[in-house]
């Protein structure tokens, strides 16, 4: 399956011997038809690398069998979890909770080989490298509000009137952290930490589930969901860890928007009812290096 190149007619020719770093989220492969497409997933060569940013299914089997398939076919496969592998729903009899049951996802991926945010940084020595690729999880904390709220409670309280509930209110559990805000507080300095620890001049991919900054939610159908969608802690991390590229998911809204220079491509494969409403073919991981000429809109 050729890769995404969003808007480009024709993608730039690679160096024999040189890989593709792609990327793809929100397989949900509970989903026949979804399943059916991260089955067909394979790379353009023996070298190529692929990033997994989240969301790849909610059962702990159904995410470990997607991930082995990937980890056998691509050079390397690095992962950041979304909101749907944390929940503990009733199907999975998995029923470990919050951060026991991230650690119990970081092992899986450990035996299968693909890189976590708790690993060592892989560093992408092909196409404008070496870049650091970054996988990081920091979850949310509810400072995307609506103009006029004053307080997560606030926002929370018009988000419900509004019809707008994330299902991580039932089923992500934040144990044994105080909340999921407390959490994503304690993920932001842990990650925070080892981003400034990297060499002063090393250029990085920063991966993450959820997007770093809050502008792609500005063109939600429900603005007010943009409450679970990051928070504005990291809103300044594309400068100030010398970010190439930074890739997302989580939102199903598949694009590159580029912010002060860099390019922020939300990669998504989403759910089968959402495909029909968009230009490319489901299911193509988006190239990400080498960089491709492609329809963007400028954030800056």
């Amino acid at each position: 399956m050729p890769y995404e190149t969003r808007g480009s007619a024709r993608p730039p020719a690679r160096r024999p011997g040189a890989g593709v770093l792609a990327a793809i989220s929100d397989l949900h492969v509970h989903y026949p038809e979804n399943r059916r497409i991260v089955a067909d997933l394979r790379p353009e060569s023996d070298e190529d690398w692929l990033i997994v940013a989240g969301d790849v299914g909610e059962i702990v089997d159904e995410i470990a069998w997607a991930l082995e398939l990937l980890a056998g076919r691509f050079a390397k496969v690095v992962w950041v979890p979304g909101n749907h592998e944390l929940w503990t729903v009733r199907e999975d009899p998995v029923r470990l909770r919050g951060e026991r049951r991230y650690r119990h996802l970081v092992d899986v991926c450990r035996s299968l080989g693909v890189v976590t945010p708790e690993d060592p940084y892989p560093v992408w020595e092909g196409e404008d490298g070496p870049l650091v690729i970054a996988p990081l999880f920091l979850l949310y904390d509810y400072t995307f509000r609506q103009p006029g709220t004053t307080s997560k409670e606030d926002a929370l309280e018009r988000a419900e009137a509004a019809g707008v509930v994330c299902s991580d209110e039932f089923f992500l559990d934040p144990e044994p952290h105080g909340s999921r805000e407390a959490w994503c507080r304690a993920r932001i300095a842990y990650t925070e930490a080892r981003l400034a620890a990297l060499p002063p001049d090393a250029r990085t991919v920063l991966v993450n589930h959820f997007p770093l900054v809050r502008d792609p939610t500005e063109v939600l159908w429900k603005p007010e969901f943009a409450l679970w969608c990051g928070t504005e802690a990291t809103a300044d991390w594309h400068r100030r860890f010398r970010a190439a590229a930074v890739v997302y998911g989580h939102l199903h809204i598949p694009r590159t928007l580029h912010k002060d220079g860099v390019p922020f491509d939300e990669v998504s494969l989403g759910y089968p009812r959402e495909w029909g409403r968009r230009a490319a073919p489901a299911g193509r991981p988006v190239r990400i290096r080498p960089a491709a000429p492609a329809r963007t809109t400028d954030l800056t």
